[in-house]
This record gives C-alpha cells, sequence and structure tokens, in this order.
C-alpha cells in the first residue's frame, strides 16, 4: 500500500473527530506568531515566526559549528569572537552538568566541509556550479576545498579538544546539510550522535549562511528538533546574508544573538528529560502509539 492511501478529511471534518496527542481547544485558538494580507485567501499569510520561544521549556541542547575551517577563515573574521563565546558558554553549561547529573544534554558538535576535485562524487552540487572555474591561480567555483587537508582544519580559536574529537564531535562533510553524512549503517552521523545525547533543540553558528546554514536549519527542522540560527554567527560570501536570515526565522528557524543565547545559557537553561519532545523511533521526532 503507499503511504497515506485513504480519504482525506476537510479540515473542517478533521477537526470534528477526536485527535491523539492534539489539544483541540488551542487548536482552534487565533495564532500569535502569524501576520496576515488583508484580503487574502484563507487570511494568506504575510508572515510566520516560531510560536516558541529557548526558555518555555527545559530543553536538551546542542551547538553545530558549521564549517568553521581555516579555508573559510577570511569570511569568518567579523563573527569568529561570538562563536568563540557560544563555544566556551556551551562547554560551560556541558561542564556544570557533568558535576551534577552527568554530562549528557549538552554538546557541540563540529563539521568541515571536505568535497576535493577528485574525491569520486558527481552530485547535483557538481552540476549546479559547473565544471568550470577552477583555476588555482584565480578559483571561482566554491565547490571544492582549494588548500587541501590544511583548509579542512577547524579554527584554532574554537576548535574541538583532543577529548571532544576523540568521542566522534568533529566529522568532515561532503554536503551544504550537516545531517548528510551517513555512518556504516546508513544512518546520519551527526542524528545519531544527538540521539544518543537527547538532544531536542539545535543552536547554528558557521559559514555560510544561505548554503551549509540554511540547509541544516531546514534539515533539523524536519528530523524534529527545534532549531536557532544565530545572526551574528553565521557569515556568508555571498550578498545573501539578510535574506537568508530572513526566510529561516520566518520558516524553520528562531534567529537569534549571541547575546540572546549566551543570556539563555547563564540565565534560563534547564536540561528536559530524555525523549519528553523529541521522540528517538521516527527521524522527525515522532512517537510509536
Amino acid at each position: 500500500m503507499k503511504p497515506n492511501e485513504r480519504p482525506v478529511p476537510t479540515l473542517e471534518e478533521a477537526l470534528r473527530k477526536p485527535c491523539k496527542h492534539r489539544d483541540m481547544t488551542l487548536a482552534l485558538e487565533p495564532m500569535p506568531n502569524f501576520s496576515s494580507t488583508p484580503g487574502g485567501p484563507h487570511g494568506q499569510p504575510l508572515a510566520f515566526w516560531a510560536s516558541w520561544d529557548l526558555a518555555d521549556r527545559p530543553r536538551r541542547i546542542a551547538l553545530l559549528v558549521d564549517d568553521c575551517q581555516e579555508e573559510y577563515r577570511p569570511y569568518a573574521g567579523g563573527i569568529l569572537p561570538n562563536v568563540k563565546r557560544l563555544v566556551e558558554a556551551f562547554r560551560t553549561a556541558r561542564a556544570a552538568r557533568a558535576a551534577h547529573s552527568g554530562s549528557d544534554g549538552v554538546c557541540i558538535a563540529w563539521s568541515a566541509w571536505s568535497r576535493a576535485f577528485d574525491d569520486g562524487i558527481a552530485n547535483a552540487m557538481d552540476r549546479w556550479y559547473g565544471p568550470r572555474g577552477l583555476r588555482p591561480e584565480e578559483p571561482e567555483n566554491a565547490a571544492y576545498v582549494f588548500t587541501g587537508s590544511a583548509g579542512m582544519q577547524p579554527l584554532a580559536e574554537i576548535a574541538p579538544t583532543e577529548a571532544e574529537e576523540a568521542d566522534g564531535w568533529f566529522y568532515l562533510g561532503k554536503h551544504l546539510d550537516m545531517f548528510w553524512t551517513f555512518d556504516e549503517n546508513g544512518a546520519s552521523y551527526l542524528d545519531e550522535k544527538l540521539k544518543a545525547q537527547g538532544i531536542d533543540t539545535i543552536v547554528i553558528v558557521g559559514l555560510w549562511t544561505d548554503e551549509c546554514v540554511l540547509s541544516t536549519a531546514y534539515a533539523g527542522n524536519s528530523r524534529g528538533y527545534d532549531v536557532v540560527v544565530v545572526s551574528d554567527a553565521v557569515a556568508t560570501a555571498t550578498a545573501n546574508q539578510e535574506m537568508a536570515l530572513q526566510v529561516a526565522n520566518s520558516t524553520v528557524a528562531k534567529v537569534l544573538s549571541t547575546d540572546d543565547v549566551l543570556r539563555y545559557m547563564e540565565q534560563d537553561f534547564v536540561a528536559g528529560e530524555p525523549g519528553a519532545v523529541k521522540g528517538t523511533e521516527h527521524p522527525d521526532g515522532r512517537k510509536a502509539g
């Protein structure tokens, strides 16, 4: 049988039936995170934004440091101090957890872009960028690492410690989405690491905003995580910075400043129980039964 091969009721019909895991009274209230276009069909939306706040519940939270590597240092200069502050804050919170009740519930993951011209992959990105612009003296094509292994090293100021690297929190990626790297069983490497910690919220920093950061935000949302993008701790080489942040904030993520996230981690963060919000039985967080 094909998925969802059954008659689909209208919204009006569905609202008259009992609906497991749904608060029907709450569902019928107006959305506080919605702005409509006057006269538009179905109150055509002008804007949406996240209905949740970081401090509105206990959370299990991860900082994702996306492609903050030596090859991209010229683009990272403006955000590096903020990324460093966030890495330090998450390490502090993790240490505090370890001292009281075990170190799970707070973690940091680092990825580095590792596409090479001769890596054997011929995927959609290669076709999208095209085969030209790979002149070593004046490169234009952004699909590959130009400087080899040295360019894949994490920026020294925010690099993982030996212990963090030994625990597998730094890995190489070949696709825009940080989740699109797979282990020997075919499972998302990052998703498995986060699920082992019971993480339900991800905070994304790094490079580039309109490519890897945005791709990871959408992938994280699809996998059931609440997503935060830190506006002054992400950067890009293109002219799309503000546009990318606006799209993220109006679709899948909550866009906050470094100070907002630091204030939360230092004053409001309370670690939740594993599985209280995001289940582990389905990749988007649905719970069975």
